[in-house]
């Protein structure tokens, strides 16, 4: 029994591990700085169409993040080949971000067509309660502590935009001040994290790509 608590720790000391390499933060990052530009461009391109340019963005980025990760972090962090509690928990992980993307997208859908008739405090009450559940939610099932902290800024920030913006007359309803303060957060906080794991993981003292570290 105690050799299986303690594989089971060892484990999740594991998986946790592979987040200290920034990379999932930065890629967070990105994503919120669309918020905080977006509004500069909705004038010119509308609601839609700002954000939608991000999209080829979004997939340079993610392309240069998986080539770290194979060939910059793999090498020097070896692979892991996780048991059957942790296959069965991502399982339950992809179904639930299965399900809250179809979620989203109908609430999304329902914003589109109904946006000029609800209230707009409305719409930036469920866009922060929706990135406040779905990041709590899979800071949990990932035991990944620091999407919790994430999720509470990220859903902050339109509503303390909106304040500025009522309260100060702040442009573009405060989204270019409160996304971007919590953007740069993110991403000084993963660029910090990918320094780090480079410093503490040099390549020679790891196992060579490929090997695996059965757990």
């Amino acid at each position: 029994m105690s050799q299986k608590i303690s594989l089971k720790g060892v484990e999740r000391k594991a998986f946790s591990a592979s987040y200290q390499d920034g990379l999932i933060d930065i890629f967070i990052g990105c994503v919120v700085l669309m918020f905080a530009i977006a509004p500069f461009l909705s004038p010119a391109l509308g609601d839609f169409w700002s954000s939608a340019i991000f999209l080829p963005f979004w997939g340079i980025v993610y392309l240069l993040l998986w080539a770290l990760r194979n060939y910059v972090v793999r090498p020097r962090a070896g692979n892991v080949t996780y048991g059957s509690w942790r296959k069965s928990r991502l399982l339950k992980f992809n179904i639930f971000a299965f399900a809250g993307g179809i979620l989203a997208l109908i609430l999304g859908i329902l914003s589109l067509v109904k946006f000029d008739v609800l209230p707009g405090w409305i719409h930036t009450a469920r866009f922060s309660l929706l990135m406040l559940v779905g990041f709590s939610v899979t800071a949990y099932f990932l035991e990944f502590t620091r999407l919790y902290l994430y999720g509470a800024l990220i859903a902050l920030s339109p509503l303390v935009g909106e304040y500025l913006y009522a309260t100060f007359a702040v442009p573009h309803h405060g989204f270019p001040i409160t996304f971007g303060l919590t953007a740069v957060f993110i991403l000084f906080t993963g660029l910090l994290l990918f320094v780090r794991f480079l410093r503490d993981h040099p390549l020679q003292a790891y196992p060579r790509e490929g090997q695996n570290n059965d757990v």
